[in-house]
C-alpha cells in the first residue's frame, strides 16, 4: 500500500481560518512539505505551526525569479522525496497558502503526482475571500459577474476586464501597483477599488478610497477587489 498524497490549505494567514479536516489530517501524517524560499522563510509551515507535531519535513525550496527553469527543477526535486516517502507507504501533507488549488503551488505537485499514488485535496480559504471579508465587501450578487486576473497580465487585458466585468479581484499587485492605479483611473473603476494587503494577517491594511494610495510599488500578499456599486 502506498501513501496518500495530502494537498492541505492553510488558508490567507490567520491560523484560525485553518479548516477542522485540515487540522486533523496535520496531526495525522507522518511526513509534511511546504514551499520555502533560498534563506528558509515559509509562510505556509508558519500559518500551520501550531499543529505539527515533529513530522518529518520536506521543504521546496523556490528561487524568487520569473524564469520557471529553476523552479520546475524545485519541483522535480521536490516530487522526487515526496514520491519516495508515499512509496514507502506513509502519508504526505503539502502545505498551501489559500487554497491548494487556487494559484496554489501544490498543483505543480498534483500535476507530478496525482497520477501515481492516491491523492486528497482539502480546501482552503483563497485570498479573494480573506480580502473581501476583511473589507465586509460583498464581491457578486445576482447576476453579477467576478473576474479575478493577476497583475502580471498585459495591460490591455486588465483595462478590458475592468470595463467588463461588474467585479474584479486583481491579485499580486507588488510592483505593479503603479500600473494598476493608472488603468483603475483611466476605466473610471478607482471609486469601485479596495485595496487589502495582508488579509486576515496582524499586519492587514484595507485602503477603501484607491485614490490616496501612493503611485509606488507595494508588498507581494496583496489585492485589489473593484466592485462595481450599485
Amino acid at each position: 500500500m502506498t501513501g496518500t498524497l495530502y494537498g492541505v490549505g492553510v488558508g490567507p494567514g490567520d491560523p484560525e481560518l485553518l479548516t477542522l479536516k485540515a487540522v486533523r489530517i496535520l496531526q495525522s501524517v507522518p511526513v509534511v512539505a511546504y514551499p520555502a524560499t533560498p534563506q528558509g522563510s515559509a509562510q505556509a509551515r508558519a500559518i500551520a505551526a501550531q499543529w505539527l507535531n515533529g513530522q518529518r519535513e520536506i521543504p521546496i525550496v523556490m528561487p524568487c525569479m520569473l524564469d520557471r527553469g529553476p523552479v520546475n527543477q524545485g519541483y522535480d526535486e521536490a516530487a522526487i522525496l515526496i514520491a519516495s516517502e508515499l512509496a514507502a507507504g506513509h502519508d504526505v501533507a503539502v502545505l498551501c497558502e489559500g487554497d491548494p488549488l487556487f494559484y496554489g503551488s501544490f498543483s505543480y505537485l498534483l500535476q507530478r503526482l496525482g497520477e501515481r499514488f492516491p491523492c486528497v485535496v482539502i480546501p482552503g480559504i483563497n485570498s479573494v475571500s480573506a480580502a473581501a471579508a476583511a473589507a465586509a465587501l460583498p464581491l457578486i450578487t445576482g447576476e453579477q459577474r467576478l473576474t479575478v486576473i493577476p497583475a502580471t497580465a498585459g495591460a490591455e487585458l486588465i483595462r478590458q476586464t475592468l470595463l467588463d466585468s461588474d467585479s474584479v479581484a486583481i491579485l499580486k499587485p507588488g510592483r505593479h501597483r503603479p500600473r494598476l492605479l493608472e488603468l483603475l483611473r483611466e476605466t473610471g473603476r478607482i471609486g469601485d477599488a479596495r485595496y487589502i494587503e495582508q488579509a486576515s494577517r496582524p499586519e492587514q491594511r484595507i485602503v477603501r478610497r484607491c485614490e490616496e494610495l501612493p503611485e509606488t510599488p507595494g508588498p507581494y500578499f496583496a489585492l485589489f477587489l473593484v466592485v462595481r456599486s450599485g
